[in-house]
């Protein structure tokens, strides 16, 4: 089923742009109709206001001089360039003046306007064609008008009207402009039918082929991206950015699995042997007595083990119910180093701090003090013994708006930078002997706890030795 997809897709996307393309097809149909029966209302109207102006024209003539007036005023205008329809029958039709030779049978019977457009011929246009009769259709008898029929007093009867030949004219002109816009605008959708919509097609379609790639467990692969900076490409850069994401992930919780078994198995080792050794041969209560200690030891290492874990896992994902509130660094850099000097005196390493009033950060006092805990332990443990006066420093000031505090030790440190940025993953004890105590937690945890904090933990050369800095962003409370 997989396989037909793409081919599923092209069909239907191909039915729906056949459906828009006669859907658009039919809208321009009746926009040319309409418009076109529009414009032939508006000449009408048009039309019948300039010959009732006419008629209005003429009865005021008809108003002061009679018939006679009338008359003249008919002849006059008759003759004038481009003008209307004239006519002035006696009762029984017949014509005594005007520029109408010869009209449509039936059209002077009635009074008013005419019903429908009737044809005509005017003076000099009958050479060469045989007279109408009444046999003759309307389209063969010269051109089509309207006009407004009216009986005079006397019974005479006068005509006004106007010649349709420019308003069809006009109206076939708007007709014809429409239909050729209207064919060059589907025309036009219908290329950018085939190539947009072609290439929309082809673009999904290798969007299908590398999400099955992706599907079937090849998490290094992409969406392709054109470069155009269009929508599919703004849509492929997301979702490459979310696989890298997951593929990270997936490389982290691989990597810890592995640390995990690796590292664990140690004290589980330790474990299984005290409880064998406990058991084999003779052993007195103080035996058993040192064993079940040693094996509370190991147990206690792996449950801290376990809940710095947790711990990461929770703050690196956004999760913890650890609440913030305005903590004093200073108050914390107190506490933790009091804590600690007495195992800095033991183990032979000067360690004084550098603390410059309270300073007042947003955040979780207990989690602060672990992540200082395990690095100022760090920096005693990988200090001591290494140079002939071991010293650790801490130091706390405000620069700017970012709140540091700094723990420097003059040890071998870490030269190597690429060494340094391991350092904060999880298990990576750089160490190759491991003689030293402890899970490669420490720095995976004060990372996690800056993350939480939305601080900064980094790793700089002390020439010699090494300091972390732990950057605060400043609190506007301070």
């Amino acid at each position: 089923m997989a396989f037909r997809l793409p081919a599923i897709m092209k069909t239907t996307a191909a039915r729906l742009s056949a459906l828009y393309l006669l859907l658009f097809a039919l809208c321009a149909v009746l926009l040319v109709f309409y418009m076109t029966s529009l414009s032939a209302r508006m000449l009408m109207v048009q039309t019948q206001e300039t010959i009732n102006e006419e008629v209005q024209g003429l009865a005021r003539g008809y108003q002061r001089g009679g018939i006679p007036v009338l008359v003249r005023v008919v002849e006059q205008r008759s003759r004038q360039p481009g003008a209307n329809l004239y006519l002035l029958a006696d009762p029984n039709g017949q014509i005594l003046s005007g520029n109408v030779q010869s009209i449509q049978p039936g059209v002077l019977q009635r009074e008013g306007w005419t019903e429908l457009p009737f044809s005509y011929e005017r003076y000099g246009e009958a050479a060469g064609r045989r007279q109408s009769t009444e046999a003759e259709t309307p389209t063969e008898v010269g051109h089509n008008a309207i006009a407004v029929v009216l009986r005079l007093p006397n019974q005479m009867i006068l005509m006004v009207g106007r010649d349709l030949g420019e308003p069809e004219r006009f109206r076939d002109v708007i007709q014809r402009s429409l239909m050729l816009a209207l064919a060059m605008m589907g025309f036009g959708a219908l290329l950018i039918w085939y190539f947009v919509g072609r290439r929309a097609l082809k673009h999904i379609d290798s969007v299908s082929e590398a999400s099955r790639r992706i599907m079937a467990g090849d998490l290094s692969g992409r969406l392709p991206v054109t470069g155009a900076g269009d929508e599919f490409d703004r849509l492929s850069e997301n979702l490459n950015a979310m696989l890298a994401r997951i593929a990270h992930l997936n490389d982290g919780l691989k990597q810890v699995s592995d640390n995990i078994a690796h590292d664990l198995k140690t004290p589980l080792t330790r474990l299984r042997n005290r409880a064998e050794a406990a058991l084999s041969g003779k052993k007195t209560g103080a035996d058993y007595r040192e064993a079940l200690e040693g094996t509370i030891a190991e147990s206690d290492q792996l449950i801290r083990t376990f809940n710095a874990i947790l711990m990461i896992s929770r703050l690196e994902a956004g999760y913890s119910a650890e609440s913030t509130d305005k903590v004093d660094l200073a108050a914390v850099v107190h506490d933790v180093v009091e804590l600690y000097e007495p195992v800095a005196e033991e183990l032979g390493v000067g360690f004084e701090a550098s603390v410059a009033g309270p300073v007042v950060v947003n955040g979780n006092r207990e989690l602060i003090a672990q992540a200082l805990s395990n690095i100022i332990d760090n920096a005693i443990k990988y200090s001591a013994g290494s140079v002939e006066k071991p010293h650790v420093g801490v130091t706390l000031q405000r620069e700017g708006d970012e709140v540091r505090l700094q723990v420097s030790d003059n040890g071998l440190g870490i030269p190597d930078e690429g060494d340094r940025a391991r350092a904060t993953e999880r298990f990576v004890r750089l160490e190759k002997s491991r003689s030293q105590p402890g899970s490669g937690l420490g720095l995976s945890l004060a990372k996690a706890v800056m993350k939480f904090h939305n601080g900064r933990l980094d790793l700089l050369p002390g020439n010699p030795g090494l300091s972390v800095l732990m950057g605060f962003p400043g609190s506007k409370d301070a």
